[in-house]
This record gives structure tokens, C-alpha cells and sequence, in this order.
């Protein structure tokens, strides 16, 4: 028999790292420097976040390795709560990956406007219709049943990667790094700082998301009591590594003080390193790579809703498939609807960050707390099968806590946001019980 698991050090490193690099550092350090009272606190965010997304991705590749299921959280939800929470949060995460595509379509849209449109020219309205547009686009060519390979994927892997690396060489151009505090000749408290550093967090953790989906490698490595926890370590450290290195490359050349106001900071370091016109080229790159993390959302995400439909936890009719082109039509048309109503009721990033980190946060910490039930009903399992982390219940805990700080954050700074997050998740309750009803009465006919 050929052996299973097949991905080893290198393999699995380099898809933590594909997995977290999206394009979120492109666009949020300027809102982390917004929230930062100091440069300190700006950096210290971004290591602690990374420390973060260690623990859960420890915590979900263990997660993956006791209860390996295809189909999103929905199963382990399910077999650890009840189907009730299992179908809440599966949705709340849908509608937050619906919402985190509409807040990358935005990040996409505000570079490659000021490329079209030099001047005042690129207001909310102009890069509203840019992201709205690519959506659009995107949704017409996967209804046509196209799907992006896996090489075309790794090819706009590395073209991020080599953005990020082109951006760091700014590093050597002239800069005017200042360490001051923002608040200059005023004492914030230790309760300022845990208050600024919290609200850092949230965009922070926007940057670092991605590293929930090792859930779905535990089966899939050699050896992985070694190759799980080494390549996870290697990926979050290569990440965290990237990130402060691209960082300190805004804060030198752009400025502390400066870099609070900035739009397209990726631009602006490319204009440094490549000139005027090497810095318009770096915004249309970065906007075809938003094109592509687009173009996977709307791959993947309707193929869930499609698999909650077979598991009759949705209507059936999202089972719906076009024989002609293989499209999952009404999955498509639901997962796009959501990206287009976030855009249009919020056409701004820093809104659609902080209710879709505060989903995302109960998301998170509730899947995570399924490893201390799972650890109970798989006790039984062979430990050289599978991956079981060092310093438990340590970690996990610390990831819970860490978000539970960030949803603090949220609602103690912008209730509205929160207010919308818990009112959807709310919601979804109702939502269940007509789809129960719904199932009951198509099984008595």
C-alpha cells in the first residue's frame, strides 16, 4: 500500500506560510499604527499576535489529527456542543470569510484606483465600485465552472512573498525612523497601553489569520508528532520574521507619525526601491493577487455551503450543481450576495475589520476549546498516530484568552461593530431552528 501521508517539513512550512500571508499587510499596519500609542506597542502587537497564531495553529493541527473531517468546523462542532452551535458558527464563519473578501477586494481596489485614478479622483465611491466590480467578475467566471489549479495558486504565492521581500529592501533607502512616544509629553498608564495595545491587536490579527485551516493536516504528514510541531514552529516564525522585517521598513522610511495617515504604503516603498513608475507596476501586482485570493474565496467557500446543503443542515437546493458547468450556482449566488452586501452597507476597511475580527474571535475560540472535550473522547486513540502538543493545556488556553481580549477590545472601543457581530450571530439561531423544521417536514413528505 502507498503511505497516506505524504507532506514532510518543507511541504507543510510552506502552506502555514501560504496559508497567513494574504494581503492584509499591505494595508493593515497602517490602522495598527492608527491604535498604537507608540512605536513600542506597534511592534510589540505584531510579535504578540504572532505568538498568538503559534498557539492556535499548534492547537488546531492537533485538533485535525484526533477528529480528521473534511467540510469546515461543522462535524467537530457537532460532535463536541450540539448541532444548534455547530451550524451557528459554520455559518458566522462563512458570512466572516464572505466579509474578509470584501475587505481585501477594498485593500485591492484602493491601490489600483490611485493608479487609474491620479488626484482626488479615487474617492470611497470610485474604490467601492472597483471592489464590487471585481467580485462581480470574479463570481461570472466561476459560474462559468472555472477553478484556479493549484499551480496558478502557488505562482501567486510567491508573487506576494516576492512583493514582501521587494518592499524590504527599503530598508536601505534614507529613512527618518523616530521611536517617540504619539502621545508626546503625556503619561497613558498602564491602562493606555493594555487599552492601545488590545485595539493593535485586532487589525494584527486580521494579518495572521489562516493558520486555523492546519485543522485539516493532521492526517496528512509523515511522522507528524515531529514534522507538525517543527513545521508549524519554521511557518509562524518565517511569518512573524516577514512581517516585522516589512514593518520596520514602513516605520523607517514612512515614519511613525506619518505612517498613522498613509495610503498605499506598499506603493510608497515600492516607489522608493523601484521609482515612479516601478511603484505604479507594484499596485497593479498587488492588485491581480487580490484578484486571485478573491477568485479562491469564491471557489472554496461555496463548496462548504455546497456540503452543509448534502449534510441537510441548509436547504437542500444549495446541492444544486450545473451539469453544463459544474458550477455550484446557488452556493455561489449566497457567498457572493454576502460579499456585495458588506461592501455596500460598509464601504470602508477599518469598519469590516473590526465586526469581522469580532466574528472571527468567537469563531476562534470556541473552535479551539474543542480540543479539551476531544481530548477526552479520543483518549483512546494510539499516541504515535497522531499529533498531541507540548505544554497543554497552556497554549490553548492562551489562545482563548488572547481573543477573548480582542473581543473585549472590540466591544469596550467600537460597540457598533460588536453590536452587528453578536446580532448575526444571534440571528443564526432562528435560522437553524427553520432549517430543522424545514428537514422534519421534507422527511414526513
Amino acid at each position: 500500500m502507498k503511505e497516506k501521508s505524504r507532506l514532510g517539513v518543507f511541504d507543510l512550512t510552506m502552506i502555514v506560510v501560504s496559508l497567513v500571508i494574504g494581503m492584509g499587510i499591505f494595508k493593515t499596519p497602517v490602522d495598527v499604527a492608527q491604535r498604537a500609542i507608540s512605536p513600542p506597542v506597534f511592534f510589540g502587537a505584531w510579535i504578540l499576535g504572532g505568538m498568538v497564531a503559534l498557539c492556535g495553529a499548534l492547537s488546531y493541527a492537533e485538533i485535525g489529527s484526533r477528529y480528521p473531517v473534511t467540510g469546515g468546523y461543522y462535524k467537530i462542532f457537532s460532535y463536541c456542543y450540539h448541532p444548534s452551535l455547530a451550524f451557528m458558527i459554520n455559518c458566522l464563519i462563512l458570512i466572516s470569510n464572505a466579509a474578509s473578501t470584501s475587505a481585501v477586494a477594498l485593500i485591492g481596489a484602493e491601490y489600483i484606483s490611485q493608479t487609474l485614478f491620479p488626484g482626488s479622483l479615487h474617492g470611497t465611491g470610485i474604490r467601492q465600485a472597483i471592489a464590487i466590480g471585481s467580485i462581480i467578475v470574479f463570481f461570472l467566471i466561476n459560474l462559468m465552472g472555472l477553478r484556479l489549479s493549484s499551480k496558478t495558486q502557488n505562482v501567486l504565492t510567491v508573487v506576494k512573498i516576492s512583493m514582501i521581500l521587494l518592499l524590504i529592501l527599503a530598508i536601505f533607502e534614507p529613512g527618518h525612523a523616530s521611536m517617540a512616544s504619539a502621545v508626546a509629553g503625556t503619561s497613558p498608564g498602564v491602562g493606555g497601553y493594555i487599552r492601545s495595545l488590545g485595539i493593535c491587536l485586532i487589525a494584527v490579527s486580521f494579518s495572521y489569520g489562516g493558520y486555523q485551516q492546519t485543522i485539516n493536516l493532521g492526517g496528512e504528514v509523515k511522522n507528524p508528532k515531529k514534522v507538525i510541531p517543527r513545521s508549524i514552529f519554521f511557518g509562524i516564525a518565517i511569518i512573524i520574521l516577514l512581517y516585522l522585517t516589512i514593518n520596520f521598513a514602513y516605520f523607517r522610511v514612512i515614519g511613525f507619525g506619518s505612517l498613522k495617515n498613509a495610503q498605499s504604503i506598499a506603493a510608497i516603498l515600492a516607489t522608493r526601491v523601484l521609482g515612479a513608475a516601478g511603484g505604479k507596476v507594484f499596485s497593479i501586482l498587488l492588485f491581480l493577487s487580490v484578484l486571485g485570493y478573491v477568485n479562491v474565496q469564491l471557489i472554496s467557500n461555496p463548496a462548504v455551503i455546497f456540503a452543509m446543503g448534502e449534510e441537510r443542515i441548509l436547504p437542500g437546493f444549495f446541492t444544486f450543481r450545473s451539469r453544463k458547468k459544474d458550477a455550484l450556482v446557488p452556493a455561489l449566488v449566497c457567498f457572493t450576495a454576502i460579499c456585495i452586501l458588506t461592501l455596500v452597507f460598509t464601504a470602508k476597511f477599518e469598519s469590516i475589520l473590526n465586526w469581522v475580527i469580532f466574528m472571527d474571535s468567537i469563531g476562534m475560540a470556541t473552535s479551539v476549546a474543542t480540543i479539551f472535550i476531544l481530548r477526552k473522547k479520543t483518549a483512546h486513540l494510539d499516541p504515535k498516530s497522531i499529533y498531541t502538543m507540548k505544554l497543554y493545556p497552556l497554549l490553548p488556553v492562551i489562545f482563548i484568552l488572547a481573543y477573548m481580549f480582542v473581543a473585549g477590545s472590540i466591544i469596550v472601543n467600537f460597540p457598533q461593530a460588536s453590536l452587528y457581530g453578536f446580532l448575526i450571530f444571534c440571528g443564526l439561531f432562528p435560522v437553524y431552528l427553520l432549517t430543522r423544521l424545514l428537514r422534519k417536514n421534507a422527511v414526513k413528505t
